[in-house]
């Protein structure tokens, strides 16, 4: 492991329960057993607010992507309306490009939910090793991050749709 490997950084800091009581005085095991279920339970709490977080990038990419298609299909018949001064790839190209940004910044949200996770995978699992929590409760693949999959699959059938003026949205 490299010295910027984030597990040996973890590694690095943590301590043991021994030490840990040491370090407060020698306090009693219901006081250190309560500790360790509210940190355990702030890991929860930590997951289901990264989890909030992408809700937040889902509902932005959503309405990019969706307001990106209406341009391109309102648009798009404003074109057969005579005397109309839009270019004739004006709409398609507008629209193209909301959808395109929708999409990377719902790339770089869920690269981003994906990393800040697996990071605090690590933590978890470091200091379940190390018997600071419990790790009985477990951490389920999340439905969010699946959300976001689908609406970037999407994004990309419309993009598709758009460009090439094929189904399912042509």
């Amino acid at each position: 492991m490299t010295r910027d490997d984030p597990r040996k950084q973890l590694t690095d800091r943590a301590v043991t329960i021994e030490q840990a009581r040491d370090l407060l005085g020698g306090t009693d095991a219901a006081s250190m057993e309560l500790s360790s279920r509210r940190t355990g339970m702030s890991f929860q709490r930590t997951r289901m607010s990264a989890d909030r977080t992408l809700m937040s990038i889902i509902r932005t990419a959503l309405s990019l992507i969706g307001f990106g298609f209406t341009i391109y299909q309102f648009f798009g018949h404003m074109l057969e309306v005579p005397g109309s001064g839009l270019r004739p790839h004006a709409p398609r190209n507008f629209g193209v490009a909301l959808v395109a940004l929708g999409m990377v910044l719902l790339t770089l949200g869920i690269v981003y939910h994906v990393r800040y996770m697996q990071q605090l995978r690590a933590e978890r699992q470091l200091m379940i090793g190390e018997g600071l929590i419990h790790g009985e409760s477990h951490y389920p693949i999340s439905l969010t991050l699946i959300t976001a999959g689908l609406l970037w699959l999407l994004g990309l059938m419309a993009i598709v749709s758009m460009t090439f003026n094929v189904a399912p949205f042509a």
